[in-house]
């Protein structure tokens, strides 16, 4: 498990190496076409412009994050079977307690987000809170807590910002190809066509980045979290749960949806391919597994 944890943080690391080396093409061939062949400078300027972004998103992705799926902040008085549970769970993980949120939704589902341990925020659905058994509940935010104790939290602000910031590159490149290439025609057409084609691809290969670590961090997040209960069966009986209930949120937001537990969009064909969550049933059999082994 522990090698596994390892594993999965080196090809995180490597994963957002291929978000720099994607803005520093997308710069470099907005210089050759649209910047007088300046490729370098521009790709510069196209990792200066995606950084700050970022970094932007970095602070205050969280609370847009908690604000657009109107999380309310709860107290131990508010709510007090929650809050004992992620309390005893902090406690037993060394981890600071985070701080509660819940949605008003009957869909089963919950998300965790932030910049670190010590600011980061963890919010359930009341559908969540009614629906579950306590060890199920506790399987679910043993799970949440591992994104936090793993800085998931944090690597997947850095990608959302990252993500938009390649969008932003990308219609910029396109909306200078419609309406600013003046000299078009005296440019290379093969340069041309390359760029526009990167443009409209960018946000693609972006967003299928983001799926890849998103996946690989829900699969460490299950066992991070089982490994915490010492009791892989709660987790697996609550994923068992949503997946024959449903995890689909009435107000769905594509933006956040890979901070969530399980997937909160709807379950069309396409939706499931480009998901940022594994199959549940797949998650399901690698808990049964590492149940059989602890």
């Amino acid at each position: 498990m522990y090698s596994a944890i390892a594993a999965n943080k080196r090809r995180t690391w490597v994963i957002l190496l291929l978000f720099v080396i994607l803005v520093a093409a997308l710069g470099y061939l907005f210089g050759l076409v649209w910047g007088g062949g300046h490729g370098y400078s521009y790709t510069a300027l196209a990792l200066v412009i995606a950084s700050v972004y970022a970094l932007i998103q970095y602070f205050a992705a969280a609370k847009i994050a908690l604000a657009v799926n109107g999380a309310r902040p709860v107290s131990k008085r508010d709510a007090p079977g929650y809050y004992r549970t992620v309390e005893n769970l902090c406690i037993a993980d060394g981890l600071p307690m985070p701080a509660l949120y819940i949605m008003n939704d009957p869909a089963p589902n919950a998300f965790t987000t932030g910049r670190d341990p010590l600011h980061s925020a963890l919010c359930v659905t009341s559908g969540l809170l009614e629906m579950m058994t306590d060890t199920e509940l506790e399987g679910v935010l043993a799970h949440e807590l591992s994104h936090i104790k793993n800085f998931d939290i944090r690597v997947m602000m850095i990608v959302f910002g990252l993500v938009s910031a390649v969008g932003l590159i990308a219609d910029f490149m396109s909306n200078m190809f419609w309406w600013g290439g003046r000299d078009r025609d005296n440019q290379n057409q093969v340069t041309i066509i390359i760029a526009l084609v990167a443009a409209i691809l960018a946000p693609l290969v972006a967003s299928l980045i983001q799926l890849a670590i998103s996946r690989r961090r829900e699969y460490l997040a299950d066992g991070s979290g089982a490994l915490l209960t010492r009791y892989p069966e709660g987790l697996a009986s609550a994923l068992e749960k949503i997946a024959a209930h449903g995890s689909k949120l009435r107000v769905q937001n594509t933006s956040t949806a890979h901070l969530f537990f399980a997937n909160p969009l709807s379950g069309k064909a396409l939706a499931n391919l480009f998901s940022t969550h594994p199959p549940v049933q797949d998650r399901i059999n690698k808990l049964r597994s590492m149940g059989n082994k602890l």
